[in-house]
């Protein structure tokens, strides 16, 4: 081979050597380019991350705020009832259903006294079923104790429960309403009836559930919820009495007027936080008690006069 046909085949060795290098970087250009492609779909940008998490927010955002109807300014006269409330005088205090067991006995019978209390309060003052209680405890308020009296000696010993107009026994006269005496009769055959349930159902013990409780003979919603919180301290729902119903609708707590304290109860439920179920009926019944009286309530004297809608009325 002479020279010039040397250098000749040099030269081709060498430019297909560099056709060789230029493919293998342009198909690895094109990989990384692809790679890269699809790493710039897989992870987005930082921009498109805000975006899309201000996008979930919204979402999120959207369902919690959607309309949930509360009253105007409920937390201040909420706040307000607490403050009339801390001297704690009202008869709810001390003379309340919780109030009235026997501390020295087992949990059991406690729980089964708190429940009889409760039935016995039914339009009845706290002052005539704390005397009521007193003369049951006395007589022996157990649940073979209940079964082994008779209806009638029961009906005297919790008489003259059942009519909110006593308010002083000292001056009650029994002769004066024979209504008195059957009310208590009536109440003290549901004692009867539900504590035998009791003793075959329940072991000597009360319900745990709602359901089964408001199941017992002269039990209702109220009670129930009472009993619950009372005697299992347990917060299922609110315990809704008179004094609860009639405040609720004077400082319109509710959508539109309630006609019974059930309709208030589930009225109330649908808004107020559940944190506030455990105090609201203490708190209410005894600011009922003392001030938001069902006559002449003492509008000039409660904090909420200005923010009430019933206290403003009288202005």
């Amino acid at each position: 081979m002479t020279e010039r046909q040397s250098l000749r085949s040099q030269s081709r060795q060498l430019h297909n050597n560099n056709n060789n290098d230029g493919r293998r970087q342009r198909k690895q250009q094109s990989v990384q380019y692809e790679s890269d492609t699809i790493n710039k779909v897989q992870t987005a940008s930082p921009i498109a991350k805000r975006k899309k998490e201000n996008s979930q927010k919204q979402v999120v955002d959207d369902k919690d705020k959607t309309p949930k109807w509360e009253p105007n300014r409920w937390r201040l006269q909420l706040q307000n009832i607490r403050e009339m409330r801390k001297a704690g005088d009202a008869p709810v205090d001390t003379m309340g259903c919780s109030e009235l067991s026997d501390r020295s006995v087992s949990l059991q019978i406690q729980r089964y006294q708190t429940l009889i209390s409760l039935m016995l309060s039914s339009q009845t003052k706290d002052q005539i079923t704390a005397a009521a209680m007193e003369k049951l405890k006395n007589h022996g308020l157990t649940m073979d104790n209940v079964m082994a009296t008779s209806d009638k000696q029961l009906g005297e010993l919790i008489f003259p429960v059942g009519f909110w107009q006593i308010i002083d026994l000292s001056v009650y006269n029994s002769n004066l309403d024979p209504r008195y005496k059957s009310c208590a009769m009536r109440k003290a055959q549901y004692i009867k009836k539900t504590t035998a349930i009791l003793i075959e159902k329940y072991s000597k013990d009360i319900p745990a559930t709602i359901d089964e409780l408001k199941a017992l003979p002269g039990i209702g919603p109220k009670m129930a919820h009472l009993i619950m919180l009372s005697a299992w301290n347990k917060v299922v729902g609110i315990g809704v009495d008179t004094h609860v119903h009639r405040i609720s609708n004077r400082l319109k707590w509710v959508k539109k007027p309630t006609s019974d304290p059930e309709k208030t109860r589930i009225a109330l439920e649908e808004w107020l936080p559940r944190e506030e179920w455990k105090d609201i009926n203490r708190l209410m019944v005894g600011f009922g008690q003392t001030i938001c009286l069902p006559i002449n309530p003492m509008c000039s004297t409660c904090l909420n006069k200005t923010i009430c809608p019933y206290g403003r009325r009288g202005k």
